[in-house]
C-alpha cells in the first residue's frame, strides 16, 4: 500500500522527464492540462487573447522550471492550476494598475474587488472541474437544471439520502472558493491553493 502523502506516480515521472528536458513530456503535460490552464486564465481575465498568453507562460514555466514543482505539496494538476491563477491575477492586477495610472475609471478598491471576484470565480471553476464525477453530476442538476434533491436522486438513479449527501458535500467544497487569499493576492508557489 502506498504512503498516504506519496504523490501520484505519473506526477513524479512527469517532473523527472521534464527535468531531463524531454520535449514529449511537455507535449503530454500540455495535452493533459492546457484546457484547464486556458479555462482558468480566461475566467480570471475575461479575455481570450490574454488567456492564450497565460497558457503559453504557464507551459514555458513548466518547461524551464520543472524543479519548482514539489510532488510532496500535491498533484501536478493543482500546482499548474495555482501557477495559472497566480500569473492571471498578476496580469489582471497589472492591467488594472496601468489603467488607473492612465486616468482610467475606477479606484484601487474597485481593482482589488475585481481581482478578488475573478480569483474566487477561477477557484470555484477549478473546484468544480476537480470534483469527483458523482458530486459534479448532482451539483450540475441542482444548479443548471434547477432540480431539488428528490429530482436529482431520480435523475441519477440513487437514493434520496445519497443525493442530499452529494449535494451537501459538493456545496461544502464550493464554499471553500471564498477562502482564497485576501485582497486577491494569490498564494505563492508551494502554498496550498
Amino acid at each position: 500500500m502506498a504512503k498516504k502523502d506519496a504523490p501520484p506516480r505519473w506526477d513524479r515521472r512527469m517532473q523527472q522527464r521534464l527535468a531531463r528536458g524531454e520535449a514529449a513530456a511537455l507535449g503530454e503535460c500540455y495535452d493533459r492540462f492546457a484546457s484547464l490552464v486556458h479555462g482558468l486564465a480566461h475566467r480570471v481575465l475575461g479575455d481570450e487573447e490574454a488567456a492564450d498568453g497565460i497558457t503559453r507562460e504557464v507551459f514555458v514555466h513548466v518547461w524551464e522550471h520543472p524543479e519548482s514543482y514539489d510532488p510532496k505539496q500535491g498533484p501536478l494538476r493543482s500546482w499548474i492550476a495555482m501557477l495559472t491563477h497566480r500569473l492571471a491575477v498578476q496580469r489582471l492586477h497589472a492591467a488594472g494598475t496601468a489603467a488607473l495610472a492612465q486616468g482610467g475609471q475606477g479606484t484601487p478598491e474597485d481593482l482589488e474587488r475585481r481581482v478578488r471576484q475573478a480569483s474566487i470565480a477561477a477557484r470555484a471553476d477549478f473546484i468544480v472541474t476537480s470534483m469527483p464525477v458523482p458530486l459534479r453530476a448532482a451539483l450540475e442538476r441542482a444548479y443548471f437544471q434547477r432540480r431539488d434533491y428528490r429530482q436529482t436522486a431520480v435523475d441519477l438513479d440513487i437514493e434520496e439520502e445519497e443525493a442530499r449527501r452529494r449535494l451537501r458535500l459538493g456545496l461544502q467544497l464550493l464554499s471553500t472558493a471564498h477562502e482564497a487569499a485576501p485582497s486577491g493576492v494569490p498564494p505563492e508557489a508551494g502554498e496550498a491553493w
